[in-house]
């Protein structure tokens, strides 16, 4: 409580309200890593994106913990996870898909940046100090989740730079998500 003492109620509830934002994404993240988990083939990239997928899946449930911590250590009470997620928009994008492990890592790419931009844009609208370093320390995470996925594309063959922009953020987002190629 004591890095919550001299806020608000109000400051606290916005807070609240914008950590609880970021878990729901975190719980979705979890649950689709565990989803794509399912559909992966045994190759050598359906492997490939499957042990990078455990490794980001780890850091989400640790970032579900935190902003558990964080939300209840501040009067909250936390989102819980859903059985089921909806991640069709980024499939109607074209921004990954279920049907091949290449898609399946873009997708994971696409949700990742969109962490990355979330908690980027949810950092300057926290009162708290610690709520801020820990949505700003989460946004480094998830862009490092972002290269590593686009590092493993280059060491499956597929070129491309591992860090396309010198920012990440809503206005350059389409920089670093690699759209799923549509059939002609």
């Amino acid at each position: 409580m004591a890095r919550f003492q001299g806020m608000s109620d109000e400051d606290k509830l916005n807070d609240i309200q914008i950590l609880n934002g970021a878990l729901f994404f975190e719980n979705r993240a979890v649950w689709a890593y565990g989803f794509a988990a399912g559909k992966l083939s045994t190759s050598e990239v359906g492997k490939t994106v499957l042990e990078l997928g455990l490794q980001n899946r780890a850091d989400h449930e640790k970032h579900q913990d935190m902003l558990r911590s964080a939300i209840s250590e501040a009067g909250g009470k936390p989102v819980q996870m859903e059985k089921n997620y909806d991640l069709s928009t980024y499939i109607g994008k074209g921004q990954g898909n279920v049907d091949s492990d290449v898609n399946i890592a873009k997708r994971a790419l696409a949700l990742e940046i969109g962490a990355a931009v979330g908690y980027v844009s949810d950092a300057a609208k926290l009162k708290s100090p610690y709520m801020i370093e820990l949505e700003a320390g989460i946004a480094c995470i998830e862009a490092i989740h972002a290269a590593r996925i686009r590092a493993a594309f280059n060491a499956l063959g597929i070129k491309i730079p591992v860090v396309p922009s010198a920012l990440i953020s809503t206005s350059d987002r389409d920089n670093w998500v690699i759209k799923v190629d549509r059939a002609a």
